[in-house]
């Protein structure tokens, strides 16, 4: 069976990029390797936990967010 795979694009601030690259490096993995075992960790979360980890990252990354809209 073949899955159909699409391409997001995401914005991060270097010192989010380079966080990023030292836990890819850390763990033996490709940066978009470890992105993508998130997201589908996080999808795959019960409902509350979800929301709670969506409301915790907005919330700290909320002023980020306001100086790029």
């Amino acid at each position: 069976m073949e899955v159909n795979m699409q391409t997001i694009t995401i914005t991060l601030s270097d010192d989010c990029l380079a966080q990023l690259q030292a836990l890819a490096v850390r763990f033996g993995v490709h940066p978009e390797d470890l992105v993508r075992v998130s997201v589908e960790e996080l999808l795959t979360r019960p409902e509350d936990a979800f929301q709670h980890a969506v409301q915790y990252v907005l919330e700290k990354n909320a002023d980020l967010y306001r100086r790029l809209a």
